[in-house]
């Protein structure tokens, strides 16, 4: 078993990347992250294929990371990821009968999407699970470019279940959370019970605009501050103590100083947890767990919390692994984003 497990994710901005000790308390050896040109790939697919893999090998450079073997971690408004139930068979007749079965669900033929069934639970001689559908071609891009950087990818994972997974260290056993990782182009919905992911909804919203940005150097002292967890819960707006507070829609129309995308975002967050919770036998989420760069955003956390019948915590990388020593990832937008590409590492033996 390889001493050191590597998650890595490309994004529209970036290709990002950790290195964590493998086991049930990881510790992060190393991260990083480098920039993307405009137009080099989207979330989890490729453009340039020479600019994304000159950028990874930048990556290991400057991050240090040791291992050349990695968990891709893919996530995109093209990648279907549905409810699906079908008869309980071993897992290799099952692979065998999942194209037939699933052919007139899929935007392109089977025969060129990869596919995958995440069994949740077991009825009788039914098999409930997660369908999950990727164009082939595309899966088959990424996988050729990393070989061009000399790294070699493991496994293909779905983004959303790595979160699942976040969702178990953080989330009470038993309880019914919700992970929400708000990037700067796509939003992941994960409603899970115990690292188990009962719904999946990808969103494609753009925040990258609305984010506080430091990147670069370019950003002004105030801006920086202005990341900080507590600056962004001052925009809260004070209500009186004499009258309770603002929740569902309400909420968000009380907002109307916010940037209309923040808005937007919370409206879709809410209504996907919301549909989740309205169907029959399905409790709905306690807890909320938001985490991505745009978790940051000025008045997501508070139009977020206003707007839920439930808690609303912020995770970051600081609650999953172990550093080397305290403050080691000084950039929050930075320290909120690994949440997804750590989930990536966090496999059967955390």
């Amino acid at each position: 078993m390889a001493k050191t497990l590597v998650g890595l994710e490309i994004t529209e901005e970036s290709v990002r990347a950790v290195e964590v000790t493998a086991g049930r308390a990881p510790s992060l050896l190393a991260f990083g992250e480098v920039s993307l040109p405009p137009g080099a790939a989207k979330d989890s697919e490729i453009l340039d294929a020479s600019a994304v893999s000159l950028a990874i090998r930048q990556l290991w450079t400057r991050a240090g990371i040791k291992g050349h073997n990695v968990i891709l971690g893919i996530g995109n408004r093209r990648i279907l990821v549905r409810e699906h139930t079908t008869q309980a068979l071993r897992a290799d007749l099952l692979r065998q009968a999942l194209p037939f079965q699933v052919q007139d669900l899929l935007p392109v033929p089977a025969n060129q999407a990869v596919l995958d069934f995440y069994p949740v639970s077991q009825s009788g001689d039914q098999l409930e699970g997660l369908l999950v559908a990727a164009v082939a071609e595309t899966v088959e891009e990424l996988i050729a470019t990393l070989l061009k950087s000399k790294v070699t990818v493991d496994t293909v994972d779905l983004v959303p279940f790595g979160l699942a997974r976040v969702a178990r260290i953080v989330g009470a056993p038993g309880e019914t959370v919700a992970m929400c990782h708000i990037g700067d182009h796509t939003t992941y919905v994960v409603i899970a019970v115990d690292g188990i992911p009962r719904f999946v909804r990808i969103i494609p919203i753009d925040v990258a605009t609305s984010a506080v940005r430091v990147r670069e150097g370019q950003a002004a002292v105030d801006e920086a501050e202005s990341l900080q967890p507590a600056r962004v819960l001052e925009t809260v707006p004070p209500q009186p103590a004499d009258e309770p507070p603002l929740r569902g829609r309400a909420a968000l129309r009380a907002a109307n100083g916010t940037d209309p995308v923040v808005v937007d975002l919370v409206g879709r967050l809410r209504n996907t947890i919301a549909f989740y919770a309205n169907r029959p036998g399905m409790p709905g989420a306690s807890t909320v767990f938001v985490s991505g760069a745009g978790a940051a955003v000025a008045g997501v956390v508070p139009t977020l919390t206003m707007a839920l019948d439930a808690s609303v915590r912020m995770v970051s990388s600081r609650d999953l692994v172990r550093t080397k020593k305290s403050g080691e990832i000084e950039d929050l937008e930075m320290d909120l984003n690994l949440v997804s590409t750590i989930g990536m590492t966090l496999g059967e033996g955390y």
